[in-house]
């Protein structure tokens, strides 16, 4: 039986991606050795990490005055390292989900943080829309998309201070307009690779802001000075990298995924708002392209883990919702097929024939 993937992340990846990779590890372009045993400081790599890099720049139309670096210890760790590098006094934050409170929590450690909004009122449901953001904050953080939720911001806001942006789990699934940030990062296993690999787009002169000495590993500065390899980097990671930046490439770029998430996005939300018996749980407005969360009516809420076994039959995978959220979530990323959510929707009208 086909398997379609939905789980939130690690999650699905383009097939072609896996299968490159897949081969590198057995042989890396026939030199006879492993992917997983080149070393960092080879030319293979350095032509592996060269052409991510610049197919990041490609397909985001990165501007000059920016700098891409691939990092450890995930997006939780950039919550530790922005306010570290770049919170003097006080901090801006929008409080849309649990990843955003988890970023809010560390900035606490270095200053003074204002949450200029929050959508927890409504167990984030929303995306707060009517804020300001002092003038005199180091920065401002968003969170652009709630993968427990399923809520996202997908407009490039204007802001005068300087923006900061955690996109893990929409990097690539719309064109971004980069002039208008000065950091974007994000952990790779949403949208582009496997766990272990952060990427993190930081515009040049947002660096050397604080007074306070940072440690080496810590430091922006120190990944900039040294492109990625100040330290061992994550070289199979960034590999499958470079073979999911290839992939979006040979699809035509960047609004060409945009237009193919459009289209998975409207085909379920769709198929949820003219349900009997499915009820979508983000307000119309901030609905997600990449989580998509609904739940059962209230007259049906007894047959929701019978529609899990159900769907389980028919091949979907990681479906379940949050245990915060309860229901079901389907993680529509860039590497999902349509045929696959054409699937769920199938799934949904078939029980809801037989229990409606």
């Amino acid at each position: 039986m086909k398997k379609h993937n939905f789980n939130a992340g690690p999650s699905i990846l383009p097939r072609i991606a896996v299968e490159n990779s897949a081969k590198a590890i057995l042989d890396l372009n026939g030199i006879g050795l492993s992917l997983l045993e080149i070393s960092h400081r080879s030319k293979d790599f350095q032509a592996i990490l060269d052409e991510t890099v610049a197919l990041f720049k490609e397909l985001l139309n990165i501007p000059a005055g920016y700098q891409i670096i691939f990092l450890g210890g995930g997006a939780s760790l950039q919550f530790c390292m922005i306010p570290y590098n770049f919170l003097n006094k006080k901090a801006a934050y929008l409080e849309t989900g649990v990843w955003a409170q988890k970023a809010i929590k560390e900035a606490k450690f270095f200053g003074e943080v204002n949450v200029v909004a929050s959508s927890a009122d409504k167990n984030f449901c929303y995306v707060p829309k009517d804020f300001t953001v002092p003038a005199d904050a180091d920065y401002f953080h968003i969170t652009t998309n709630n993968t427990i939720y399923g809520s996202e911001i997908r407009y490039d806001m204007d802001c005068q201070v300087p923006l900061i942006a955690d996109m893990s789990s929409d990097i690539l699934s719309r064109p971004i307009d980069i002039s208008k940030y000065d950091l974007i990062y994000g952990g790779a296993q949403k949208n582009l690779g496997p766990a272990g690999v952060t990427f993190v787009i930081i515009k040049e002169a947002l660096l050397a802001k604080v007074e306070r000495k940072i440690p080496t590993m810590l430091s922006y500065a120190t990944h900039i000075k040294e492109p990625s390899l100040y330290n061992t980097p994550p070289v199979f990671a960034i590999y499958t990298c470079l073979e999911t930046l290839r992939w979006i490439k040979s699809l035509g770029g960047v609004a060409a995924v945009e237009a193919m998430n459009i289209k998975k996005a409207n085909l379920l939300y769709d198929a949820i708002d003219n349900s009997k018996i499915f009820v979508g749980t983000v307000a119309k407005d901030s609905r997600s392209l990449m989580n998509i969360c609904f739940v059962m009516k209230e007259q049906y809420k007894d047959k929701e883990d019978a529609f899990m076994e159900f769907a389980k039959t028919k091949g979907m995978i990681g479906i379940k919702g949050h245990r915060s959220v309860g229901g079901f979530r389907a993680s529509t990323y860039n590497a999902m097929p349509i045929e696959s959510v054409q699937a769920l929707v199938d799934a949904m009208h078939e029980f809801e024939k037989a229990n409606a």
